[in-house]
């Protein structure tokens, strides 16, 4: 190999029988290269690297070099550990909630208790499942054989980086890269009832009924999902604006006047943000509910009800409120903003903003109101909800009145002629404040906003988790089980985004352009799919669809790692199951070289896109008998997402951050193509696969390539795309096509048999047990014996045909 690379290959001359015996330079097996793509920054994420270096003949008469390195990723099991803690974490909290909830009626209650029994279920079982992979050492992928094995469900299949690299006389080094990985879809479990959108719409129909059965409130999945997103931005902005309260009061015991306004401005932002995450319906109807569950809830319309039919009595969550007079909104409140605090003085909020009398504090009334003294629906929802938000913006603008009246004290007269001595300072502040203390004036007010934002975090958080317990209950035991299969779809689909992103940003270290496309846009991450609607298959693609779907929930941040060993170097998940940010380490060197927005820590988002067509004989029987319209809406709703992303890269991004390719044609004209593709009725249209690919290179893209085990179908896709990029790119010989696409998916065994190459170490295993090719032969034989037989079977799988697609 050596020879060859560094030989002149210009002067290298050959006939065609002599150039067939050096088409193949050099094969090593596992192990490391010199290469440079085995650089410490690779070495730490991707290992065990396959190698196999060609030479082909240009249309000119010259020789390329062509090198394929197919690598392991660590990342294979390291994310989804990281995913099964955080799963874990995340349950435990959520019964921690349930049961933070306080008294309710024992119908409540047992729901409750039904609930948290599941999640401890759950727990037990990803615990063992963790425990289990703990003890898994050897290789970093999961082959195909092990798909069916319980504990490794969390774990894609075959996953694997694959690395083209391509020097010709006529141009510089080029590299394409692809990761391959078998279909992200719950293998173990099976698909008899289909896969997660299937199963997924299906319960969702469902659930009405169970919330009859359970007697609780069906809340729709924008509920749910609005639910989370309060819970998250209160978690969130509660933490912050502690921070911001407490720079506060450093900054006036500082005394520094320019410190404390900068500091307060923000801290009205971040209240201000807060108070508009909870401005929302579905915490109102929730609080009424919650508070219409607890023992003993009778309304002033009735003297006796029954806890089960108390939450029907009431508005449904899903109307509209009714507006009822209502004091100033909090998100209306001018305290919230400095710039508009005028229009409500803060003198007629506080009586004394010296830390006198203020609002009494929230929730200090008395105990908790039962029986006949509850409040009726709609004097709850003004009499409570509205005034704990109102303290929050009464609270703040006493904050800031008193920092005006701090920032009044300055001793500052544009008018005088001569400086105030240090002496004549101190005089001035004693004199409007015998105390001189700014941070004794101000820390009473903090103090009362941190506790007013902490009484709404606890009744928001005490809402929006009687949400979710009734989302719960009414999913019992379907909806966890749900969970469980999309927890394990994610978490195949996630550590095969992590792998390619962290092999594109490793490439594109240098790359000026893709770095600002990166943080200004984010990177399109192109999944190709060969998979059949046909059979299980249908299951797989359903699983699939929803996993890949589930990856715009997650981000990645670039953070600066502590030093240069591997173990540094590997990503770290946080986050929990609505959003997750991938924290990529890079060592010190390497992080000084990136964009300031991205040494700040901006989070860089990702676009992901499913593109499916079916290629093998079973999906020749799905459009002639079955039904392709899943694959069809799969791929218009995609086509969407990224013209969509193209558009906004087209905004934002110069034409020239994009890479050159030989092929000039038009990116508008490329995905004007595939729009007309998309929806185009035609069978196999594999056209649909190799215009998504090309405008995922020309767009800085990450490509994937699936099938069910990341094998066969893989392997011919990615071998056929290769070389079409060779004859497209670098001049490949039109007569060196065939002969390189099959020198690309052979390899010669240590025997000298010429074998199949499947983009899988795994497939040495099943070349080394020799099993007849012919496996299906005797059966035929036998059906061949007689013709009364052979029209039996075909009979039979005719009858078997129409019953199926009937």
């Amino acid at each position: 190999m050596v020879e060859t690379e560094e030989g002149d290959m210009d002067h290298i001359t050959a006939d065609v029988q002599q150039a067939q015996k050096v088409t193949l330079a050099c094969e090593s097996s596992h192990g490391t290269t010199n290469d440079e793509d085995n650089s410490p920054l690779m070495g730490a994420v991707f290992k065990n690297p396959i190698c196999k270096v060609y030479r082909f003949q240009t249309v000119d008469s010259k020789w390329m070099l062509v090198r394929e390195q197919m690598d392991e990723c660590t990342l294979s099991f390291s994310i989804p550990r990281q995913l099964l803690n955080l799963y874990i974490q995340e349950d435990m909290r959520r019964i921690h909630d349930l049961r933070d909830l306080g008294d309710l009626s024992p119908h409540w209650d047992n729901l409750r208790k039904e609930v948290t029994s599941r999640y401890g279920q759950v727990i037990a079982a990803y615990q063992e499942t963790l425990a289990e992979l703990d003890k898994i050492t050897g290789p970093s992928f999961k082959p195909s054989c092990s798909k069916a094995q319980r504990y490794l469900e969390f774990i894609p299949i075959n996953l694997h980086t694959q690395r083209m690299r391509v020097t010709c006389p006529r141009k510089t080094d080029a590299f394409y890269d692809v990761v391959t990985v078998g279909a992200p879809a719950a293998h173990f479990q099976g698909f008899k009832g289909g896969g997660l959108r299937r199963l997924l719409g299906r319960h969702e129909a469902e659930k009405k009924s169970f919330s009859t059965a359970y007697q609780c409130i069906y809340y729709s999945p924008e509920h749910t999902a609005k639910a989370q997103e309060v819970l998250n931005s209160v978690g969130q902005l509660q933490p912050l604006i502690s921070g911001l309260a407490d720079q506060l009061l450093q900054a006036a015991q500082q005394r520094s006047a320019p410190s404390l306004r900068e500091v307060l401005k923000t801290l009205a932002e971040k209240t201000e943000q807060f108070v508009h995450a909870l401005k929302d319906e579905l915490v109102k109807s929730a609080l009424l509910a919650l508070h219409a569950a607890r023992p003993g809830y009778v309304t002033k319309n009735q003297t006796q009800t029954l806890p089960g039919h108390t939450i029907h009595n009431h508005r449904d969550p899903q109307s509209p409120v009714q507006q009822g007079p209502q004091g100033p909104s909090p998100s209306q409140n001018p305290g919230l903003s400095p710039g508009e605090r005028a229009a409500d003085s803060p003198a007629s909020v506080c009586n004394n903003v010296d830390g006198g009398s203020l609002t009494p504090p929230v929730g200090e009334g008395g105990p908790v109101l039962r029986q006949d003294s509850i409040p009726c629906h709609k004097e709850y929802d003004e009499e409570e909800w509205d005034r704990v938000w109102a303290d929050v913006a009464k609270s703040l603008s006493c904050v800031i009145a008193m920092v005006d009246k701090l920032q009044e004290q300055e001793p500052v007269n544009n008018n005088q002629e001569q400086p105030i001595s240090d002496h004549a300072l101190a005089d001035v502040i004693t004199s409007h404040n015998p105390s001189g203390d700014w941070r004794e004036q101000l820390c009473p007010l903090v103090v009362r906003l941190k506790d007013c934002v902490e009484e709404v975090v606890k009744r928001a958080k005490r809402a929006m988790t009687f949400v979710l317990l009734q989302e719960a209950a009414c999913s019992i035991p379907q909806g966890l089980y749900l969970k469980q299969r999309r927890d394990v779809v994610f978490s195949q689909a996630l550590a095969a985004l992590a792998c390619g992103f962290v092999m594109r940003l490793y490439a594109g270290m240098e790359d000026r352009g893709f770095l600002k496309q990166l943080h200004l846009v984010g990177l399109v991450a192109q999944f190709e799919s060969l998979l059949s609607t046909y059979s299980e298959e249908i299951g797989m693609l359903e699983d699939m669809e929803v996993g890949i779907s589930d990856l715009h929930r997650v981000a990645f941040k670039i953070t600066q790692s502590k030093t240069d060993e591997p173990c540094d170097l590997q990503p770290v998940v946080i986050g929990r199951r609505d959003h997750y940010t991938v924290e990529v380490p890079l060592p010190p060197l390497a992080f000084q070289t990136l964009p300031d927005e991205m040494k700040e820590g901006k989070v860089l988002q990702i676009y992901p896109v499913l593109f499916n067509v079916g290629i093998n004989e079973q999906q020749t029987i799905a459009e002639r008998f079955g039904d392709i319209s899943l694959q069809e809406r799969i791929n218009q709703r995609n086509f969407e997402i990224l013209d969509g992303y193209y558009k906004s890269l087209n905004d934002k991004v110069p034409p020239e951050c994009l890479p050159c390719f030989e092929t000039q044609t038009d990116l508008k004209e490329l995905l004007e193509t595939l729009g007309q593709n998309v929806i185009t009725k035609k069978r196999k249209n594999v056209e649909i696969l190799w215009l998504a690919g090309t405008i995922c290179r020309r767009l800085n893209g990450i490509r994937f390539t699936s099938c069910k085990s990341a094998k066969d179908r893989t392997s011919m896709s990615v071998t056929l795309e290769q070389c079409a990029l060779l004859r497209d790119e670098h001049q490949l010989n039109k007569d060196y096509f065939i002969r390189a696409l099959d020198c690309m998916r052979s390899r010669l065994t240590q025997g000298g048999v010429l074998c199949q190459w499947d983009s899988d170490p795994e497939a040495a295993c099943s070349v080394a047990e020799n099993k007849p090719a012919s496996r299906h032969f005797y059966p035929i034989a036998l059906l061949l014996v007689s013709s009364h037989l052979l029209v039996v079977w075909l009979i039979l799988s005719l009858v078997f045909l129409l019953a199926k697609y009937q």
